[in-house]
């Protein structure tokens, strides 16, 4: 009977914590639907789920010989059901629906066939601004599996030509590994590991003050071991973290593991694997890595210990959240298995001495605690912190202060815990002015003394905006209006030749929002570049020989506006 008993535990065990040495996906997907969108041989220089600063990567990034202009291919029958234009992020993007509930997306594009670009033409033009967002009724544009609908580019944020793509489950805009659908880049390189560290938790949130222990390794053919061998000593409640990264054997580029596990004594305690994720999720990259590390080195540490608010499908697996237990005076094995997609592996083997804690303890809030979980708030006669639940990773003991206000401010610099805090999206942060704002109160901003001004407005006697890190705070006043600075052209400059018109415009606080810009009357399209940062016109077959006149009207977040105006000749 008791044998019996032992056994069903066990089962219970099993099917409570799946063991995942041999995890690839929590499904099986389709190998053979999608074909690769560009007709060269496949090679990424972005992996998915590679880290990158406050989010995980999103696709694939496929090389295109730093060049543009390679013909971009569906990669399965389907429509084109939405797409985007904007200053950043993919530039200009498509996104197609297929059949089986899945969408493609195609990022950084130079241009497209003259169907779509009449349509997104046709919406810049009715919204009168560049960055566009259209959505589209299905079979309005359909496209079968190959056929080329636009050309790869270096448009929006990215750092060199490429095409950025991405398979999406069309009902949940979760993000999946396009590599698990069979769109394989060749790979027989293991991951490479750096180092381990180990982190005294003890019943304390994790943060910046986190005693840590860091050991290099070394190691080849994906056998590695501390470069110092050492038998680690350890009581409590410990964190690992391990780092680590991949490269394929298309590139010398360094990209992201696919999957991290860790063992205690044969059983696998804690799995992190990059299958999909919802973009919602992905700035709880600052949760999963050692953040205050990275913001101190730019280095990235994997914590294999989840904090209880990041809520992201990126652990499938853990035992107490990774956190591991040394209390029994024995000797514990502990290993680090790293895997990339295609299945080559990484390994580093610990010994570890665990012994009785001296003594537990406590953790005792020194300033106000703000609970992860929960709706919490801050408040004192000068401001009003709130945080809605998840916003926060783990529960915060919120250290605040205030000192003399700086010059052209509106109120003391509030000092609102540190910047190694992260902060999912945003909190809530009211200052009450320390002077009647009267004409100037739907002029004023809340600004950081390190990201500048943040989206801000004036109600119920505080300027409210929204927080997104942690940091140094007050309220200033935006009455100044962005100023428009022409590049290549001036008042009655002939311009024969000239294939476009080239100005910079900037603010000096709560940053343009829009701008308008018309020759003779007439909206005309003026583009934003993300790298250059310059606003340009391109002069079309609609203006003619003579005399014409330009003129531009910038608008910045507090609704300052300026004007440019010059006469030109063609």
């Amino acid at each position: 009977m008791i044998k019996q008993l032992l056994t069903l535990v066990l089962l219970l065990i099993t099917l409570t914590h799946p063991q995942a040495q041999d995890f690839k996906s929590s499904k099986e997907y389709p190998k053979d639907l999608f074909q690769y969108p560009l007709e060269l041989a496949p090679s990424t220089a972005g992996s998915f789920g590679e880290l990158r600063p406050n989010h995980f990567h999103s696709g694939l990034d496929f090389k295109t010989m730093q060049r543009i202009g390679y013909p971009v291919h569906a990669a399965l029958n389907g429509y084109i059901s939405r797409l985007k234009i904007q200053f950043g992020g993919f530039g200009q993007a498509v996104y197609i629906d297929h059949p089986g509930g899945y969408t493609t997306v195609y990022g950084h594009l130079d241009h497209f066939t003259p169907e779509i670009l009449q349509v997104i033409r046709k919406a810049q033009t009715e919204q009168q601004k560049y960055e566009v967002d259209i959505n589209l009724p299905p079979f309005l544009f359909p496209v079968f599996k190959g056929q080329v609908f636009a050309w790869s580019g270096n448009t929006g944020a990215s750092g060199g030509p490429h095409l950025h793509f991405e398979i999406r489950d069309t009902q949940t805009q979760e993000t999946i590994n396009a590599q698990l659908f069979g769109l394989t880049i060749p790979d027989k390189i293991p991951p490479t590991i750096f180092g381990v560290s180990v982190y005294h938790l003890n019943g304390r949130p994790f943060d910046e003050n986190t005693f840590r222990q860091s050991y290099p390794v070394k190691g080849a053919a994906g056998n590695y071991h501390l470069l110092k061998p050492q038998t680690l000593e350890l009581s409590g409640d410990i964190g690992f973290g391990i780092t680590t990264n991949d490269m394929n054997s298309t590139s010398a580029n360094k990209n992201g593991v696919y999957s991290i596990e860790l063992k205690v004594d044969g059983k696998t305690v804690y799995t992190f694997a990059v299958e999909r994720f919802a973009f919602d999720q992905t700035h709880a990259i600052n949760s999963y890595i050692d953040f205050p590390y990275q913001l101190k080195t730019g280095g990235f540490i994997q914590k294999c210990f989840i904090a209880p608010g990041a809520r992201i499908t990126l652990y499938p697996q853990s035992i107490n959240r990774g956190i591991v237990t040394f209390n029994d005076n024995e000797l514990h094995d502990v290993e680090y298995v790293v895997k990339d997609i295609a299945g080559n592996t990484s390994t580093v083997k610990l010994k570890v001495k665990s012994s009785i804690p001296k003594d537990r303890p406590v953790f005792r809030p020194q300033g106000t605690l703000l609970r992860y979980n929960q709706h919490s708030e801050f408040v004192n006669d000068k401001i009003k912190l709130i945080a809605e639940p998840y916003n926060l990773y783990d529960d915060l003991d919120l250290q605040y202060s205030s000192s003399a206000k700086r010059p052209g401010s509106y109120s003391e610099l509030q000092h609102i815990q540190n910047r190694y805090t992260p902060i999912h999206d945003s909190l809530m942060l009211w200052i009450k002015p320390d002077a009647d704002l009267g004409k100037y109160a739907d002029k004023a901003v809340v600004v950081s003394t390190s990201v500048g001004a943040v989206e801000s407005e004036y109600a119920d006697g505080y300027v409210k905006g929204k927080m997104r890190s942690f940091g140094d705070y007050d309220i200033k006043i935006d009455s100044v209006p962005p100023v428009i600075t022409p590049v290549n052209i001036h008042n009655g400059l002939s311009m024969p030749a000239a294939k476009s018109i080239i100005l910079k415009i900037s603010d000096n606080m709560s940053g343009v929002k829009s701008w308008v810009a018309k020759i003779d009357g007439k909206w005309v399209l003026v583009e934003h570049d993300y790298k250059s940062k310059i606003f340009i016109y391109t002069f079309g077959p609609e203006i003619g020989s003579g005399k014409h006149t330009f003129e531009i009207t910038a608008t910045d977040f507090k609704n300052n506006n300026s004007q440019f105006t010059a006469d030109f000749y063609r």
